[in-house]
């Protein structure tokens, strides 16, 4: 079985950490495995975990009033999954499903958290990251409620 700490260097997200730091993030990883099925979190919930997806296929999706549960976004092998673990009051912003079975490496928040700020510079660094990460799904979000909601109308005056 391959360790966690291989497993987190293969990882797009973490690639040119220094090797130090991913040795210090294995402490608080470990490799999961989710069937089809199975949700990861729900819009609203709290936050204490985030995953680096190996394998597989996440739905991230968004309660809304009279469609259920709208996908936002489908994510998989390679990519971050969840971020609202970083900012008070850490709670889910969407929902999260896996579409087909995954493998990923899931992090305990709180001890990342902790790593984040007893070294300011890797906290700069994951906060980086992450950053990126957010701007994507928030654009993936504005474009697919486009697409749901459709634009509205102009009507000049």
């Amino acid at each position: 079985m391959t360790s966690t700490r291989v497993l987190l260097a293969e990882q797009p997200f973490l690639a040119g950490l220094a090797p130090g730091w991913l040795d210090r993030l294995t402490a608080y990883a470990h490799p999961v495995y989710r069937n089809r099925g199975y949700r990861l979190f729900a819009a609203g919930r709290s936050a204490t975990r985030f995953w680096l997806l190996r394998s597989g296929q996440v739905a991230l999706d968004l309660p809304t009033h009279g469609r259920g549960d709208v996908v936002i976004e489908t994510v998989g092998g390679g990519e971050v999954l969840g971020w609202s673990w970083l900012f008070a009051p850490h709670r889910w912003q969407f929902g999260a499903m896996a579409v087909e079975p995954v493998r990923a490496v899931e992090f305990d928040a709180s001890g990342v958290r902790h790593l984040m700020a007893d070294d300011p510079t890797l906290g700069y660094e994951l906060n980086r990251r992450f950053m990126a990460v957010m701007l994507d799904r928030l654009q993936a979000t504005r474009t697919r409620l486009l697409d749901l909601y459709g634009y509205p109308e102009y009507r000049a005056s």
